[in-house]
């Protein structure tokens, strides 16, 4: 009988696998129709949002991003001149704006973005709904810690 792993041998299984990981996620290839886009990771969060919600307001984007509407419209704007993105009047309300992939785009960021979702489908699958969100707020602690001054810790293990 095996013992458990400790956080430090689970750390150290971690340290291996995320540069893998994010290394395999950057080489993922962009299609020719995206390239000259200088897309960023703030493009990419937004894309695969309208990707698997559908249109939404700006509001409705900022706050599942966590940025202020005033960022999302900049982004909006920025990715709409492009061709990415199209606005349109909110049928119920007039003062809204619908936000959503451009017909012409989709293809194109369904074929860059389809993979990571299937991945994450496919990785999740086993967990409960519990499980998941387990691992969802792991994430983001670790990113809130990588995200702080460094603490001096002991790297012993």
């Amino acid at each position: 009988m095996s013992t458990p792993d400790t956080t430090d041998d689970t750390v150290r299984k971690l340290l291996l696998v995320m540069p893998r990981l994010v290394g395999r996620v950057k080489r993922l290839p962009l299609p020719e129709q995206l390239r000259s886009l200088e897309l960023a990771p703030r493009h990419l969060s937004m894309l695969s949002l309208l990707l698997l919600d559908g249109p939404l307001t700006v509001s409705q984007l900022a706050g599942m991003l966590g940025v202020a509407p005033t960022t999302v419209s900049l982004i909006v704007s920025d990715l709409s001149r492009r061709g990415v993105l199209v606005r349109r009047e909110d049928d119920t309300d007039r003062r809204r704006r619908i936000v959503d992939i451009s017909p012409e785009s989709r293809p194109a960021i369904a074929q860059w973005l389809s993979p990571g979702a299937h991945a994450w489908r496919q990785a999740l699958a086993p967990l409960s709904p519990a499980q998941q969100r387990t691992f969802v707020d792991t994430l983001l602690r670790y990113e809130a810690a990588v995200s702080t001054p460094a603490q001096t810790a002991p790297a012993n293990g």
